[in-house]
């Protein structure tokens, strides 16, 4: 704590509190009244004859008795001095420490179904969506899906098993609009990361990249605090985009076949720009591995505070020590009280923590500390993760509360996890902490209630709702299986022969249990009464079991209700 305080800088020297100097005189005026009555007694004792002082007077030495004042004088004047918070080095002040999140934007345009790439970029890009949760880059992580607009498909979130099962089920038909519009897909991405002030990461799988794009992202660069990393689903050789009708390739307005290609000198000007990555595309997994491993590294952000980047360390405690050893010097009967009762008012300075370490609970401290409102110096404070965890949540800091709530194992921890968790942002998480709070405590109606509140509010954040959702079972599931043949993606991985590139296309494995729910536009007559009358929208009554199609309905529902329009000027693949 008071390491490197020598030598002393005389030019910073000061007090944090002056006001306690002003003590300094009654001191020194109780002294000299002090010395005065000394003389005075030295009068009255000239009085008796010499020959019988020494039976009438008790020994002692004048002389001492100055000396012991002296000391006295010193032993306030040092405790005083310690009172008014000597200081002469500055101490960094550590920033909160926040969690850097991740964006994944998703190009589902109908030129991702193109085939230079095996099975073809959309699914290949699913792949490496993928692989890039396999490496684990424990940054809380969000979906956007975009072509003509953009949509939300999985908001922030850890449970990284949620986008693997959302990711299934994309394709061009998923999307209200056709198009690319990249920008709208940074401006939302942008937007989810909001829900704290780290920088986050946005990665970028897309494979339309002209001068246009390229302006978006200097831009984009230039005024977010998000770095931005791009994954191109394509490559310099391209190949033309086919029809959604299933028949074909797309046409220009020229009449020409419509060819997608890479531009490599377009990738590298993007990738000198200041906050822009480009990651070149591999045959293994390599590439995501690099950008998961970036991301978990640089995952702590700290936050300087600019008003308190500095602060004065108070040196007040050492000068406790030469009062104390004084007051030693000073030892007498009936003044050992007076004694005591001085260093104890004298030694309660800022750093007075150790001092009620002796007589109260960290935990009672802590609920000092609450009741007036420091909840953050509170939740420092606390040991029981519980009041640790409310402190922290009071204070606003949602992360410290779900990282305390987390060692809570009881049902009203769970269910101040899932608070924690919503009010961060993280909806599907917290639903899933309140259903553990239900399971450990089915009488917990707190739970229940908002619960059932979170349910209903899940759409308006794009969020899956499933509470009525019932499993199909006969439906079969897709069978394909994950291109292993090597292709060439110009500059990573290996080259493919002619012959490679013309086997039959190969398609991952596809299995999904996600069910999708049909929109109503009026609420069933059986739950009326369990919600809002100004609900006129509910997402969730049957069960189809083509994810895709609720999605549709779901992107369809937003473009709706927040009358979202595309570019007019957006290709249509």
């Amino acid at each position: 704590m008071y390491k490197d305080l020598l030598p002393i800088n005389w030019s910073d020297f000061h007090f944090l509190r002056p006001q306690f100097l002003w003590l300094l005189l009654p001191v020194v005026v109780l002294m000299v009244i002090s010395l005065l009555s000394m003389q005075q007694e030295l009068k009255w004792k000239r009085i008796i004859a010499p020959h019988l002082r020494p039976y009438v007077i008790s020994k002692g030495s004048n002389a001492v008795k100055v000396f012991m004042h002296l000391v006295l004088l010193l032993a306030f004047a040092s405790g005083i001095l310690g009172l008014s918070g000597p200081t002469w080095k500055k101490i960094e002040v550590p920033g909160q420490k926040l969690e850097t999140p991740m964006v994944v934007l998703l190009d589902i345009s109908q030129s991702m179904m193109a085939d230079d790439i095996q099975p073809n970029r959309l699914e290949r890009a699913k792949f490496k969506i993928k692989d890039l949760i396999k490496y684990n880059p424990r940054a809380r992580m969000a979906l956007v899906g975009f072509a003509g607009t953009a949509h939300t498909i999985v908001p922030l979130t850890k449970d990284y098993e949620i986008i693997n099962s959302h990711i299934e089920g994309l394709k061009p038909s998923t999307m209200p609009f056709p198009g690319s519009d990249l920008e709208a897909a940074l401006i939302l991405g942008d937007s989810l990361t909001k829900v704290t002030k780290a920088p986050g990461t946005i990665v970028v799988f897309s494979d339309d990249f002209r001068e246009k794009e390229r302006g978006v992202l200097s831009n984009f660069a230039k005024n977010s605090k998000n770095k931005i990393v791009i994954l191109p689903m394509s490559t310099p050789g391209g190949s033309e985009i086919p029809s959604a009708r299933g028949k074909g390739f797309i046409k220009g307005k020229d009449g020409k076949t419509v060819r997608s290609s890479l531009d490599a000198t377009l990738m590298a000007s993007l990738n000198e720009i200041e906050g822009i990555t480009v990651q070149q595309l591999t045959l293994d997994d390599s590439d995501v591995e690099l950008i998961a491993k970036n991301i978990s590294k640089n995952l702590e952000f700290t936050e300087k505070n600019e008003e308190k980047d500095n602060d004065w360390r108070d040196v007040g405690l050492l000068f406790i020590i030469p009062m104390a050893v004084l007051l030693l010097l000073w030892f007498r009967k009936g003044w050992v009280l007076y004694s005591l009762t001085f260093l104890l008012l004298v030694s309660c300075n800022d750093d007075a923590s150790n001092f009620s370490d002796l007589w109260y609970t960290k935990d009672y401290q802590g609920q000092r500390l609450s009741n007036k409102g420091d909840f953050k110096e509170a939740a420092d404070m606390y040991k029981d993760p519980l009041r640790k965890g409310v402190a922290y949540f009071k204070a606003g800091d949602y992360e410290a509360a779900i990282n305390s709530f987390s060692k809570d194992t009881t049902a009203m921890g769970a269910y101040n996890l899932g608070l924690s968790y919503f009010k961060n942002g993280d909806y599907a998480a917290a639903e899933l902490a309140f259903n553990i709070a239900v399971e450990k405590d089915p009488s917990l109606e707190a739970a229940k209630v908002n619960r059932q509140k979170l349910m209903q509010v899940l759409p308006e954040e794009d969020q899956l709702s499933v509470e009525n959702a019932q499993e199909s079972k006969d439906e079969k599931n897709s069978k394909n299986t994950q291109n292993k043949s090597p292709e060439d993606l110009s500059g990573g991985g290996q080259e493919a022969s002619k012959e490679d590139m013309k086997k039959e296309r190969q398609e991952e494995t596809v299995n999904s249990n996600i069910h999708k729910g049909k929109e109503l536009d009026e609420v069933p007559d059986d739950i009326k009464a369990s919600i809002p009358q100004d609900d006129s929208k509910i997402l969730m009554r049957k069960v189809d079991d083509d994810p895709t199609l609720f999605l549709q309905r779901k992107f369809k529902y937003q473009v709706k209700k927040y009358n979202i329009k595309p570019k007019s000027n957006e290709e249509v693949w």
